[in-house]
């Protein structure tokens, strides 16, 4: 008699899920870095914390 066909479970990622994953990851860490050491970014960054300290403190 016929079996079953089983079927394939893929669970996780495979090596190219894991390369466009690493890719995106450093691109995205790559980027905030970049932020980071730019004044403009600096200067926004405080003014929105000055502004929620002040909104929460009142």
């Amino acid at each position: 008699m016929g079996s079953k066909p089983q079927r394939k479970v893929e669970a996780g990622m495979v090596s190219a899920e894991y390369a466009v994953g690493t890719v995106a990851t450093t691109s995205i860490a790559g980027v905030l870095i970049w932020l980071a050491q730019q004044d403009w970014f600096k200067e926004l960054f405080a003014a929105l914390f000055k502004v929620l300290f002040q909104s929460f403190l009142g």
